[in-house]
């Protein structure tokens, strides 16, 4: 396969959807409308469902159809690494962050690569979650050749929570592992 294709796909394309095989649906349900706040835009019984942001049709489907009371695979195994869920602002994401520390939700990491902020934790199935906010495009670091610079720095987490709370109001919160 030639991975050197001079045709590049036409910059519009966006990734639309995931669709993650769950052990338990309402636990599933629990974590990603409870915690993170989508809604459920349609349910297919006990089997799946698919919630969004917004009123999209669905951002995140979610079904037991080969999965029902499964575990997660075994580390040393292929699958996907993460979903990555884009904020619009890094206020939203404070707010995220605040949700998921509510909730009792451990992170497995916060970085700031540069072009964006992000957390990284496990939904109830142990499959991997970024939730992130990009920085402007004028702002992203470069290489005095003007190729992207990213980088994997510990996020302050306190700093993120202040566009939310006041430094009174916010916890004061231990920074967290890297994560790529």
């Amino acid at each position: 396969m030639d991975t050197n294709n001079t045709r590049p796909i036409d910059p519009q394309v966006r990734i639309g959807h995931v669709h993650l095989k769950v052990g338990d649906l309402e636990r599933a349900l629990r974590f990603y409308c409870g915690v993170l706040g989508f809604e459920i835009t349609q349910r297919y019984g006990a089997q799946a469902a698919f919630v969004s942001a917004g009123g999209y049709h669905h951002h995140i489907g979610l079904n037991t159809w080969e999965s029902r009371g499964g575990s997660p695979p075994p580390p040393g195994t292929t699958g996907l690494y993460h979903t990555a869920i884009l904020y619009p602002t890094r206020k939203a994401l404070a707010v995220a962050l605040r949700r998921v520390l509510e909730a009792g939700v451990i992170l497995d990491g916060a970085s700031d690569h540069g072009v964006s902020e992000a957390l990284y934790l496990r939904d109830p199935d142990d499959n991997g979650v970024e939730l992130y906010w990009d920085r402007p495009h004028e702002s992203w670091p470069r290489t005095p050749q003007g190729e992207l610079a990213m980088f994997a720095r510990r996020l302050d987490l306190n700093g993120l929570l202040r566009e939310v709370d006041t430094a009174e109001d916010a916890p004061k919160i231990e920074e967290g592992p890297l994560d790529l």
